[in-house]
């Protein structure tokens, strides 16, 4: 019974903060606007080829007769050159782009997180010295062009270009763990663990690492948003998602061809990547105000 009561009201304590969480979060009208409109990208992706009036226009399908049609009821965003739907390639190119972001994000923030934590916490100053200037020479290349180098040299594909972004977006992480790391390795409840007798792998889990939680959710929604748009830039010089497949930087670079006389093959791209960007950059927004009631 002890044990059952334990973990009840530790359950019960946990479903209070979540509720304060989510009143804060909601609170901000904007955030929960952005949260349904990743939603509903996010199930559109899922879903492509079943809601996409014309799904086999992902692929390589031509039709000349239908090219260059304006939106219309048929078409809702148009065609493009080659007669295919834009808004059915729109919704599949979303799933190019949430998936690259996914994947680099999984790379990039548990090496990230792990270097700043010990880094951070360990009393050896040349491991940390090693490395945060290691950290810091990454830092000190523009994302953009560490992941052109780096894809150039290499296959333009999407897998390429996950690779090139993952390596150099770790290093973010890193340097914001590190900066919350090291200035709670000198707190009371720290140096209680360490008098305990705790292992220092259980004191950076169980007493520094739920204090990072909040700022490295709040960077990730952000980092989303910031790789969907490096993603779609490689994309445009012809460094990513290659045709017929529909990524959405390059749809944007095959219509500026076209502009200003067929301004829809280039306009809905890009307007797609903005809601999505914005979206995330809402809920970042709303996951600061959230973990802001933890802190108080």
């Amino acid at each position: 019974m002890p044990k059952i009561e334990i973990l009840s009201t530790v359950l019960s304590a946990k479903r209070v903060k979540l509720s304060k969480g989510w009143y804060k979060f909601s609170r901000n009208t904007l955030s929960v606007l952005g949260l349904i409109t990743l939603i509903i990208i996010v199930l559109a992706a899922i879903l492509a080829p079943y809601i996409t009036p014309y799904p086999e226009h992902a692929g390589p399908y031509t039709n000349f007769r239908e090219s260059g049609q304006p939106p219309n009821l048929k078409h809702l965003f148009g065609t493009d050159t080659v007669g295919r739907d834009v808004f059915s390639r729109v919704i599949f190119g979303y799933r190019f782009s949430l998936l690259l972001a996914v994947v680099v994000i999984s790379l990039s923030v548990p090496p990230g997180i792990v270097l700043g934590l010990v880094a951070g916490y360990t009393r050896r100053r040349w491991l940390e010295v090693g490395i945060m200037r290691v950290t810091d020479i990454f830092l000190a290349v523009p994302p953009l062009v560490l992941a052109l180098a780096i894809t150039a040299m290499l296959s333009p594909k999407l897998l390429n270009q996950m690779m090139a972004i993952s390596l150099m977006w770790w290093p973010w992480y890193s340097r914001l763990v590190y900066s919350i790391t090291s200035s709670l390795r000198h707190e009371y409840f720290v140096h209680d663990a360490e008098l305990t007798g705790a292992r220092k792998g259980f004191i950076l889990i169980r007493s520094i690492l739920p204090n990072c939680v909040g700022p490295v959710l709040t960077k990730i929604t952000l980092d989303m948003g910031f790789v969907i748009t490096l993603g779609a830039s490689l994309s445009f010089i012809g460094l990513g998602v290659q045709p017929p497949k529909p990524g959405l930087g390059t749809m944007v670079a095959d219509g500026a061809k076209r502009l200003p006389a067929e301004w829809w093959m280039t306009i809905f791209p890009a307007l797609a990547i903005v809601f999505v960007i914005l979206s995330f950059n809402l809920i970042g927004d709303g996951l600061r105000d959230m973990f802001a009631v933890e802190e108080i």
